[in-house]
């Protein structure tokens, strides 16, 4: 049986694509972390918007970037 490393991630493109397109960008480093936090920011929009919408953003950036580290 053969064993396939994983592809090594860009900090800095998971970085741009999640700060460009929200947790759309998610999917390059983490689909779970995307999968989890489109809903919490439709929710957070719907329900709570204004500064707590800003501060979720930045949790997907920082969990994307935590996701691409080698």
């Amino acid at each position: 049986m053969e064993m396939v490393e994983p592809t090594l991630k860009s900090v800095w493109i998971a970085a741009l694509l999640t700060t460009l397109f929200g947790p759309m960008g998610m999917f390059y480093s983490t689909a779970t972390g995307g999968f989890i936090m489109i809903p919490v920011l439709i929710f957070l929009k719907i329900f709570v918007g204004g500064p707590i919408l800003l501060l979720a953003w930045l949790v997907c950036v920082f969990w994307a970037v935590m996701a691409a580290r080698p």
